[in-house]
């Protein structure tokens, strides 16, 4: 601690600072068992889910109608989805890194009960640099608390993760051609994806890095639909980038079309994204819909049900209006979320009040979804972030499951859950967020 301290004024001498530590907690947050094998045990189905879904264009267009209609990014999302199917997919490899998120709801009961938050499936981010905090949490228990340390399980997540990139770019057989990161221009992430990198590089597949701009200015297609920049050849291209509204100028929308068109593999394709969305979440959770996508496999459905929190729609009609009136009546019983990734996007309370009274009315409000708020189990902990007090603090804890796939037209070669990651916040914060500096890396303390 004293040594953090130090760091802590050192950093108000160099203001002109670009680099910092990888927030993290002190310690690492206990977790049920019970909870984080039953996350585990469930990803691979996700992983076949999500992909099911991204080859369904009925189930997607129906499923996000109304949606589309009230929300612009969606539909733009959706007019790509649109062009691609009409011109005819050009390439069969398709992949997914995504991430499913879940919190240990404590019932009324007492006893801890695993509900699904929601899946990322762009730029899925916790792997990378993160690797190493259980390093550091190990030693801090070994030093005060023994054998205890043998409860933080090591990983190697982003070496299995990569290997899904690598098995992509392996398929699509061309040995000079690269993996294109596409990223943002102020890159905060940038080490984390340096870690990535490294594992490519050592399995000899070349890495570059360009934002929508380039992409812009530099990106073409040859006859065949290959994708070039900078007169290089493109085998993937990795979004790490691209999942809200303000990472787009009309220009970029372009380039997302170019790449979307073209022969590269993309990580994700228009399609796989476009499963992540919140309206897809909540029409998954209706009795029926998953029947679709297990038939004969009631064991499937029953681990993926048993993870799904209350889920409702804010469609016009009548069931959309029995949803706005019971979140007018109790908003402190559930969460308003936009069809948005990246943290910060959610409405809690009297915020809820607010966007309902102001939309409850019009086809506006199906740009939402309103889902049951979870009671997180509580712990204490010490958070540790660039100007962050050093204090002890209630905090809650969200599980977040790494998961991979690779299919190559009707064969699924590649289908791994790849490991956890735990993010924990203050309990006095209602969304959550990395990148938006409310949440930091943590480690599962096996209880």
């Amino acid at each position: 601690l004293t040594f953090l301290w130090r760091q802590k004024k050192l950093q108000s001498v160099y203001e002109t600072q670009v680099v910092t530590y990888l927030p993290f907690t002190l310690f690492p947050s206990p977790v049920p068992k019970a909870a984080l094998l039953q996350a585990l045990a469930v990803q691979t189905h996700f992983n076949t889910l999500v992909d099911k879904i991204s080859q369904d264009p009925d189930f997607l267009g129906e499923a996000l109608d109304r949606t589309i209609q009230a929300d612009d990014f969606t539909a733009k999302l959706f007019g790509i989805y649109k062009t691609v199917q009409q011109e005819g997919r050009t390439q069969s490899i398709v992949m997914g890194l995504i991430r499913s998120d879940y919190m240990v709801d404590q019932r009324e009961d007492g006893t801890p009960s695993l509900r699904q938050i929601e899946i990322n499936t762009i730029a899925a981010g916790g792997f990378g640099v993160s690797d190493q905090l259980p390093v550091v949490h190990r030693y801090l228990m070994l030093i005060n608390h023994g054998d205890e340390s043998k409860r933080i399980q090591d990983q190697s997540r982003t070496r299995e993760m990569t290997a899904a990139l690598a098995k992509a770019w392996e398929l699509y057989g061309q040995q000079r051609a690269v993996i294109l990161f596409l990223v943002e221009d102020m890159q905060i992430s940038k080490l984390t994806h340096r870690y990535i990198e490294k594992e490519l590089w050592k399995r000899n597949i070349p890495v570059i890095r360009r934002k929508f701009d380039d992409v812009s200015r530099k990106g073409s297609l040859d006859g065949d639909k290959r994708l070039f920049i900078d007169g290089v050849e493109v085998a993937v291209v990795y979004y790490r980038y691209g999942y809200m509204p303000d990472n787009y100028t009309e220009q970029s929308w372009d380039a997302r079309l170019l790449m979307e068109r073209s022969l590269a593999v993309k990580c994700p394709d228009i399609s796989t994204h476009l499963a992540g969305t919140k309206k897809i979440q909540q029409v998954l959770a209706k009795p029926g819909v998953l029947e679709k996508f297990f038939p004969e496999q009631p064991e499937v459905m029953e681990q993926i049900r048993a993870t799904f929190a209350g889920l409702y729609t804010l469609d016009m009609g009548p069931e959309g209006d029995q949803t706005v009136a019971k979140a007018l009546t109790s908003p402190e019983k559930f969460v308003l979320k936009p069809q948005r990734e990246g943290g910060g996007n959610n409405y809690f309370g009297e915020d809820i009040v607010q966007v309902l009274q102001a939309v409850k009315g019009d086809k506006r409000r199906a740009a939402y979804i309103l889902m049951d708020r979870i009671q997180p189990r509580t712990e204490q902990n010490i958070l540790l972030r660039k100007d962050l007090p050093l204090k002890l603090t209630s905090v809650c804890c969200e599980i977040g499951v790494l998961g991979a796939y690779v299919r190559h037209g009707g064969e699924m070669v590649l289908n791994e859950v790849t490991g956890h990651i735990l993010r924990t916040k203050s309990i006095k914060n209602n969304d959550a967020g990395i990148i938006g500096g409310v949440t930091v890396f943590d480690n599962p303390l096996i209880i």
